[in-house]
This record gives C-alpha cells, sequence and structure tokens, in this order.
C-alpha cells in the first residue's frame, strides 16, 4: 500500500494510469481507521450510517448535526485516504446558499475533504465548486429518493432511461465533479459512463468496468444483523457478526459461570501496601 495521502488529483491519475480506486464506508473511529490502514484511497462517511448504525428505516432521517458528528470521528481516525461525507437529505435541496453553507460545515468543522450529493443537481455542483468545495457525484439508485422510486431498485432498465443516466454523467462532470458513484445500474450503463468521462467513475453493483467500487463497511465485513437482506452486489470478505456474536456470547457465559475474570485479569497491592492494609482491618476488627 502506498504511503502517500490520496488526494483528488491522485485519483484522476489512478483513472488515466489504469489502476481500480477502493472506497469504503466508514462511520465511526474504528471502522476509519480499519478502512484507512487496510489501504482504502477513499473513505466515504456515508448517509447510510442512518439504517446501518443508527437503526432508521432509511437514509432520509439523518441529520447535519448526526453527520458532523460521524465525520469528525472517521476524520481522527484517517490519515492516508481522501475523505469524503455525503451530504443528508435536504442538506443542500432546497437552495445554493443552503448547499454551500452545510457543505462548508461538513468541511470546516468535520473535516472532509470532499462532499458527496446524490442526483444530476448540476447548478447546486457548480456553486459548491465556485465556493471551494469539491463534490463527488452520485447517479443511478440514489437512496434518498426513495420515496420517489418506491423502492431501492435498478435503475436505467430502459434503453431511455440509461441514455439519461449517461447524460446526467457527463453533465455532472461539466458542472465540476472530480468523480461520480454510479449504483446499481446495469452494468452496460456504467461502461459507457467510464468510458465517457474524464474523471473516476466508482461503482457499486454497477459492474467491473468501473474505475473504482464502494461498499459498505457493514456490508463486505459481514456484520448485518440476522434477517437484513444482503443485496446482489454485494459480497461478504468476512462473517463479523458470527464472530462477535460468538465472543460476546462467550464472555456472558464466563462472568455467569464466574470464570472470568480470573487473577490474571486482577490488580492486587504490592506485599507492603497489602500488609498496612490488613493491619488496619485487622486492628480495626480487635478495637470493636
Amino acid at each position: 500500500m502506498p504511503d502517500e495521502k490520496v488526494t483528488i488529483p491522485a485519483l484522476s491519475e489512478m483513472k488515466r494510469a489504469g489502476r481500480q480506486i477502493a472506497m469504503v464506508t466508514a462511520y465511526d473511529y474504528p471502522t476509519g481507521a480499519i478502512a484507512d490502514s487496510a489501504g482504502a484511497d477513499v473513505v466515504l462517511v456515508g448517509d447510510s450510517v442512518a439504517n446501518v448504525v443508527l437503526g432508521y428505516e432509511s437514509t432520509i432521517p439523518v441529520t447535519m448535526d448526526e453527520m458532523l458528528h460521524h465525520t469528525r470521528a472517521v476524520r481522527r481516525a484517517v490519515k492516508r485516504a481522501l475523505l469524503v461525507t455525503d451530504m443528508p437529505f435536504m442538506s443542500y435541496h432546497v437552495s445554493a446558499a443552503d448547499a454551500v453553507k452545510n457543505a462548508g460545515r461538513l468541511i470546516k468543522e468535520g473535516g472532509a475533504e470532499a462532499v458527496k450529493i446524490e442526483g444530476a443537481r448540476c447548478s447546486t455542483v457548480r456553486a459548491l465548486c465556485e465556493a471551494g468545495i469539491s463534490v463527488m457525484g452520485h447517479i443511478g439508485l440514489t437512496p434518498q429518493s426513495l420515496y420517489q422510486f418506491g423502492e431501492l431498485k435498478v435503475q436505467g432498465s430502459k434503453a431511455d432511461d440509461a441514455a439519461r443516466l449517461v447524460e446526467a454523467a457527463i453533465a455532472l462532470e461539466a458542472a465540476g465533479a472530480f468523480c461520480i458513484v454510479v449504483e446499481v445500474v446495469p452494468r452496460e450503463i456504467a461502461a459507457v459512463v467510464t468510458k465517457r468521462l474524464r474523471i473516476p467513475v466508482i461503482g457499486i453493483g454497477a459492474g467491473p468496468e468501473c474505475d473504482g467500487q464502494v461498499l459498505v463497511f457493514h456490508d463486505l465485513c459481514g456484520l448485518n444483523c440476522p434477517g437484513v437482506k444482503k443485496p446482489k452486489h454485494v459480497k461478504e470478505y468476512a462473517s463479523g457478526f458470527e464472530v462477535l456474536h460468538k465472543a460476546v456470547k462467550g464472555y456472558v457465559e464466563e462472568v455467569r459461570s464466574s470464570a472470568f475474570p480470573t487473577d490474571e485479569h486482577s490488580f492486587h497491592l504490592n506485599r507492603t501496601e497489602k500488609q498496612a492494609f490488613s493491619s488496619k482491618f485487622e486492628s480495626g476488627a480487635k478495637e470493636e
């Protein structure tokens, strides 16, 4: 793994060199540290923290304050990777002024190096870039549009819709986006987008032709609770929930059976202090 700090120009160079970009979501200090030390090029503080960590049913309820809180935590851990933060629902939808103000907080207060916004909001991207804020675009399946979609499903399955996605990607590049995430679309569309754009294209459920890939930390580590359906595009690299469940269960059983803690896990007074301590109680007993 290279030690050099990953920058936006470095990502552009990776695309030109044909080197795949690895992006991972992270939501706190431990997950940020793991992603960064494992060699991720980009760490995304995703608004998926809403349903993955905070227990919301979708990404829509997560607030700016919550995104700032998690961004700060991840910032303390990430040293090498480029740190990007999702702008939450309604933090950039009303006006360009709102978008700049809220993105500015994520950069200045949170420590993010760039922000990500969903949809082909080219005027917003342009306003952010003019304010000196780097923007990662996001097209295809955009979870903040859940209520408009009705359900989270593959986007661009019809030729006309596919063409509109390509046009949206080109427009976002022209507006100043330095990178684009393409989520849950047929791989043929992502391949065309990747070929047409000069900026990097990061796929999630968009096939192998993209310039890089992104996965949610808890998905790739197998940390989701039982009953959570694994999306088709997710590959689990560990059975994290099972490992951690076994560890906690072992701890609970040992506490109940008094097998833990043992003397190995206990602290002691040194000999002199132990004698002095004992004598105090012995003398107290005699006085009574």
